[in-house]
């Protein structure tokens, strides 16, 4: 998992009492006798700050013929306090508070930085509504924290529930300045940065999450979408998107592959046909597991340090392929969430999940900073592996079995759109 957005430091903060809140989680039927739903928790895992997360150039976003690029034009008093509400409105459709609030988020609202802030939390609340009305088991954990270098987040886990063993969607918002190792690695990218007395203020912003499902014949899910800003010691500032979504399944439905790649080739598509075989390619290049010889999963799309043709339209592509997430997993999980399995099967799945765990400890970039930097939050950073996990000695799938057909595909990726 490449996660931008991760635990660094930061104290625990209380769910702040809110009305429109609690009203929305009635309205939604999150408390639900059925069990789908959402609390406020006391013990979560928490997301922070974490670094760098890819050190691949960026692929700039093109641009299309018909698209003009614009920037938000500064709306007249009387749109602005339909603004007001609408802000409201949509903020209490959250899972909590969002980490600025809304008097902040007011002040700049036609910001991408408030944009960005606003997709984020409604992506998280969107992803996580969609699997409670799923799982209807366990309910999800919404915790709040803050970061005393500045900003925070809201963590919401699910644990143990009927269809998902565990699903974390974690929001961060955090500011301040970057440490002299992460300065560094963004350097080795390729990014020319003038700190001030060795330091460099920077704003970050992100929607990360990993859903370990139960049942071997359900795929597991990772998504990542980001912002990041930096201001130089000249007051220039550098600003850029990252993310992703990739699927990995424990067997292959080639039905399901389909579905997946298509529906964030057509998310892709609104903006440019080139970026989805571009990003496909980067994400097989980098979930690759090279002491295995194979990939992670099968893929999806992947990308870092867009920052072309424009902000707007940068922010434009991200939020596409943040409305993506739910149509591309969730009716895959609705179709095969009680599909019968053996037991043999159910190894063959945590077998699989010990190749996750050994991706995200030994290749992720943004793992390996966050364990590397004093004050981090452990859990946080852990909060992508699986509760369950297996490695076998030595184990070998029988030739032309389903285990040894998905191994073919990871180790050579196909094209699942053509």
């Amino acid at each position: 998992m490449s996660l931008l957005l991760r635990g660094a430091g930061g104290a625990r903060g209380a769910l702040r009492p809110c009305c429109p809140w609690g009203r929305a989680a009635s309205r939604r039927g999150l408390s639900s006798s059925s069990g789908a739903g959402v609390r406020p928790g006391r013990r979560s895992l928490l997301a922070g700050l974490a670094g760098a997360a890819a050190a691949l150039a960026g692929l700039g976003l093109a641009r299309r013929a018909e698209m003009v690029s614009r920037e938000p034009v500064a709306p007249s008093l009387g749109e602005a306090a339909e603004d007001e509400d609408e802000l409201s409105r949509r903020c209490g459709d959250f899972m909590a508070p969002p980490v600025s609030g809304l008097r902040e988020l007011r002040s700049r609202r036609q910001d991408v930085r408030s944009r960005m802030e606003m997709l984020i939390m409604e992506t998280q609340s969107q992803v996580c509504r969609a699997l409670a009305q799923v799982d209807r088991g366990a309910t999800f954990t919404v915790d709040r924290w803050e970061r005393k270098e500045g900003g925070g987040g809201i963590s919401c886990v699910l644990q143990d529930g009927n269809v998902f063993e565990k699903a974390g969607v974690n929001v961060s918002v955090v500011s301040g300045h970057l440490s002299e190792e992460a300065v560094q690695q963004m350097r080795s990218r390729g990014k020319t940065l003038k700190t001030k007395n060795g330091k460099l203020p920077f704003c970050a912003m992100g929607v990360s999450s990993v859903i370990h499902p139960k049942n071997p014949h359900v795929p597991t899910i990772h998504f990542n979408y980001r912002y990041f800003e930096i201001e130089e010691a000249d007051g220039t500032k550098q600003w850029w998107f990252g993310g992703g979504t990739d699927l990995t399944p424990t067997y292959l439905n080639e039905e399901d592959a389909v579905h997946f790649h298509k529906t964030l080739k057509e998310a892709c598509d609104q903006h440019n046909p080139e970026l989805y075989p571009k990003y496909k390619k980067w994400c097989d290049d980098y979930f690759y597991i090279k002491h295995r010889g194979e990939r992670r999963g099968i893929g999806g799309i992947f990308f870092d340090d867009l920052d072309s043709p424009s902000k707007e339209e940068a922010f434009q592509f991200v939020q596409s392929c943040a409305k993506a997430i739910v149509p591309c997993y969730v009716p895959i999980v609705k179709k095969h969430s009680r599909d019968p399995f053996t037991p043999e099967e159910k190894l063959w799945q945590q077998l699989r999940r010990g190749r996750y765990v050994e991706f995200n400890l030994v290749y992720d970039r943004g793992t390996k900073f966050g364990l590397a930097t004093p004050g981090s939050r452990i859990e946080s950073i852990l909060m992508s592996l699986p509760l369950t996990a297996r490695w076998q000695y030595m184990h070998t799938p029988p030739e032309k079995s389903r285990e040894a057909e998905i191994l073919e595909v990871l180790r050579n990726p196909k094209d699942w759109v053509h």
